[in-house]
């Protein structure tokens, strides 16, 4: 179960980020800004490993004693950063990497969107809303 799930854009500010203990959500907007240094050093990595670039996937950026963060980038350098709860060890890796696909289906819809403009908050879009809502209450 997810607890915080970002969009995070190509310049590294926020396009959206939603937790569900809403009492830690500062603690959540930290954590997911700490990963972005994990996510540049994966990304520069392999940059020069020349790993397949169809490797979208990032895996785990750096466990807590709570929570575990997860990374994901897109060919665009959007990045998707996923908070789960360290406790549920249910939850294998295949699993989070359909969480991720499943978000980044989302996240096209929105860019398809002819109302939406590319670098814009993600606000308006109730699909969206709901596809994170539902990857957050999800009991795995």
């Amino acid at each position: 179960m997810a607890v915080c799930v970002a969009v995070i854009a190509k310049e590294n500010y926020p396009l959206y980020i939603r937790s569900i203990p809403t009492e830690n959500e500062l603690k959540f907007h930290y954590m997911v800004h700490t990963s972005l240094d994990v996510v540049d050093e994966k990304i520069s990595a392999m940059g020069k490993a020349l790993v397949d670039q169809r490797e979208l996937y990032l895996g785990l950026l750096y466990p807590t004693e709570d929570y575990k963060v997860y990374g994901y980038v897109t060919n665009s350098k959007v990045k998707f950063v996923m908070v789960v709860d360290s406790s549920n060890t249910a939850l294998r890796d295949n699993e989070i990497r359909s969480m991720f696909r499943k978000l980044h289906n989302s996240y096209t819809d929105v860019m398809c969107n002819p109302f939406y403009n590319p670098g814009d908050r993600i606000q308006s879009s109730r699909a969206f809303d709901s596809m994170v809502t539902s990857m957050m209450i999800q009991v795995c």
